[in-house]
């Protein structure tokens, strides 16, 4: 999606441009991290459209599975802040990422994948993207690469118990599930990190991580449970933390085959992101990831 960000404190309304979407935000934090890394979706044949692949390039991503679809408009959203934060509003409703079904998979770019990384936003977005989504996981599943799935719910685009279902649903053929705390909560019913946790478990994955934001990060591969404690950051902006924390944990993962190490990984990643505006701009790359976890260190 192309962004627009609010400037704070303008004399007048002033917007700068960037790049968003959580699975967007999420593969340009692996590559950041250093990830080989390809993106699957939909953009329109606009301006917008071809701003957005040229920036996944520059990001050395690989734009292969990336549909143009004429007539169709590239999605936008806008962010604003006040005393409560920030807010969005989106005009995606009918955008090309929208029009996805099954049959405009790259499944050569799926079958040559290590992860395939998948949200709950993504099939909340309309009926045809939301079997695409789980085309997407059996052409992985076959093909012997791990699923990640994030909840991301979004209930403006869908009641609670339709995404209840499909997104546990997803779930359960998932090997990596990434819910955060305030999500998990709407789809459970629970309110305790360890129930929470022991309930994504059940579902089928093998490594849970329930983002908790300020509160850090709960992980668990079926033997290690670790909590790991938030780092201190002055944050000024939380638009695409968790899915800073998406790809840098499954970059760091692929990487160390450590889910507690990724996910200390990651948690530094996303605590860096939310010192700058904007969702895109303020993924860190891994020398500050690096630098920022080694100055913890120091100060511990």
């Amino acid at each position: 999606m192309i962004e627009f960000c609010a400037v704070p404190d303008a004399s007048e309304p002033l917007y700068v441009q960037g790049f968003g979407g959580d699975t967007s935000n999420a593969i340009v934090a692996a590559a950041r991290q250093e990830a080989r890394a390809g993106y699957l979706t939909a953009v329109g044949d606009d301006a917008f459209g071809d701003a957005l692949r040229a920036f996944w390039r520059r990001e050395g991503i690989d734009v292969t599975g990336v549909r143009r679809f004429s007539g169709a408009f590239t999605a936008a959203y806008f962010v604003t802040y006040d005393g409560d934060g920030h807010r969005f509003s989106y005009l995606r409703r009918g955008s090309a990422a929208s029009r996805m079904d099954p049959d405009d998979l790259a499944t050569d770019v799926i079958d040559r994948a290590r992860i395939l990384h998948l949200s709950g936003l993504s099939q909340a977005i309309s009926e045809t993207a939301c079997d695409a989504v789980f085309r997407a996981i059996e052409i992985a599943r076959s093909a012997g690469a791990l699923v990640s799935y994030d909840t991301n719910l979004r209930l403006a685009l869908w009641p609670l118990e339709r995404a209840r279902a499909i997104i546990h649903q997803a779930i359960r053929s998932a090997d990596i599930a990434l819910p955060s705390l305030d999500d998990a909560v709407k789809l459970t019913g629970l309110e305790e990190p360890e129930a929470i946790l022991d309930h994504y478990l059940s579902l089928g994955p093998g490594l849970v991580a329930l983002k908790m934001g300020s509160q850090g990060v709960y992980v668990c591969d079926g033997t290690d449970r670790r909590r790991i404690d938030p780092l201190p950051v002055e944050a000024i902006d939380a638009t695409g933390a968790g899915d800073t924390f998406d790809g840098a944990f499954l970059a760091e993962y692929l990487r160390s085959s450590d889910a507690v190490a990724a996910a200390r990984y990651a948690n530094a990643a996303a605590a860096l992101s939310t010192t700058r505006q904007g969702a895109a701009a303020s993924i860190p790359v891994r020398r500050d990831v690096e630098a920022f976890l080694a100055k913890c260190a120091e100060g511990s």
